[in-house]
């Protein structure tokens, strides 16, 4: 008997064009970000990028995901992560412990203590308090560089000396508009107005500002235990006494400010020096010595020990170009801070990344702020990792590394802006 076949039902033939859509969609995208990284310009040198879908993990693109790069700053991002595995709410300051009417204390690495911008004075308001303060510095394994780190750089405002204790953020803030100022007061006589590009003499603690000089410098000092001990004299108003010794048993700690407050200047500003601090306080929660190494040695076995690439990872900021991640690597790391950690917390912290640069107010009118990112670079490399929001309300992650190229930075920028802002418009 001849039976009609059945007219598929309309949902169903709706959901079919609905797929090929997509599908289609899908495929235009991956032809747009396609052409982007291949266009002529940028033949000559690297390009990875790797795009995810946030909720589902689903990988969206992929190209030289699996390849190593030279990171930069978005190790900033690995610190960032470190930091919030491994340290309480409020920063810990100070490590204390009473002996014989003395107070023996070390340092954490805590960056903010009396910090430029954040001006913290917690730990010092605590010392006024106290009668005899014994200061040990050697609770670490530490130079005042990190590996791979580039020696001509000693005098420039990005490259402070990592300590223990560091105290004003370890640079010297100076200025020449209306008579020569400098901060801290006990480096006024070691300051000269001199037409000279080098502003501090590479061992010593004597320091150059032009007399033409319209902007506020910050000049990185030579850091040594006595000089720690003379800048905390005059900072609390107490002696203060250098010992070899700590005393035995269990140390009490105190604690600073909110750590969020320090990781959100971190990653806005991509700052080197509260980076490196941030890791070397860090590493107090996970041994007795404060060390980089053991930080960064703790969190490869521990929770970055399912990375699909284990990185070489040698310091906090990114300064080193010793440091390799690929783009997978860090899509999973920020995989991982958005599970872990609640979405408003996130994009508080995280910054915002406008046409072409960082920005603290989004500067595109045509959209509403869409990409939460971190950028990293050092000569003849850029780099950006975070996430983006797109227009339809899905959330991707993405890391887009560009190594080796002799065009202008400008040119890759712009590039990377036009491939994530056709992620937000149609994905």
């Amino acid at each position: 008997m001849y039976q009609p076949q059945k007219t598929p039902h309309k949902s169903l033939i709706f959901n079919c064009f609905l797929v090929l859509f997509l599908l289609s969609g899908c495929t235009s995208i991956k032809k747009t970000i396609h052409a982007n990284i291949r266009a002529d310009k940028l033949q000559n040198s690297f390009h990875g990028l790797v795009i995810i879908d946030a909720n589902t993990q689903k990988e969206i693109y992929n190209q030289n995901g699996n390849k190593y790069f030279t990171p930069a700053s978005n190790t900033k991002i690995v610190t960032f992560y470190t930091s919030l595995k491994l340290l309480p709410k409020n920063i810990l300051t100070l490590n204390y412990k009473v002996a014989n009417d003395t107070i023996f204390i070390e340092g954490t690495g805590d960056p903010s203590w009396l910090h430029p911008y954040f001006k913290d004075s917690t730990a010092i308001n605590w010392l006024k308090n106290q009668e005899t303060i014994a200061l040990y510095t050697q609770n670490h394994d530490e130079r005042r560089y990190g590996p791979g780190w580039a020696w001509e750089d000693y005098d420039t405002y990005f490259s402070p000396e990592k300590s223990t204790l560091p105290l004003y953020g370890n640079v010297v803030t100076m200025s020449n508009v209306e008579g020569l100022k400098v901060s801290p007061e006990i480096f006024q006589n070691q300051t000269k107005e001199k037409d000279t590009t080098i502003q501090r003499v590479e061992f010593h603690n004597q320091f150059y500002i032009a007399p033409t000089e319209q902007d506020t410098l910050e000049v990185p000092y030579v850091t040594s235990d006595s000089l720690t001990k003379q800048l905390l004299e005059i900072a609390t108003g107490k002696e203060v006494l250098l010992t070899n010794h700590y005393p035995d048993g269990e140390k009490q700690t105190l604690y600073g400010m909110e750590t969020d407050s320090i990781y959100k200047r971190m990653l806005l500003k991509s700052d080197n020096f509260l980076a490196e601090q941030l890791l070397l306080t860090a590493s107090g929660m996970v041994s007795d010595t404060l060390s980089t190494a053991n930080a960064i040695d703790f969190m490869l076995d521990n929770h970055l020990n399912d990375l699909e690439h284990q990185p070489r990872w040698v310091d906090g900021s990114g300064l080193s170009r010793y440091n390799l991640f690929t783009p997978k690597s860090f899509v999973q790391i920020l995989q991982k801070l958005y599970k872990e950690v609640p979405e408003e917390r996130l994009f508080a912290i995280f910054p915002m990344w406008g046409p072409d640069s960082t920005v603290e107010q989004w500067e595109d009118p045509s959209t509403k702020p869409f990409l939460f990112a971190k950028s990293g670079s050092v000569g003849n490399n850029y780099n950006l990792s975070g996430f983006v929001k797109t227009k339809s309300g899905k959330l991707l992650i993405f890391s887009f590394m560009n190594n080796h190229f002799k065009v202008s930075s400008l040119e890759i920028r712009q590039t990377m802006y036009a491939t994530l802002k056709n992620l937000y418009e149609n994905y």
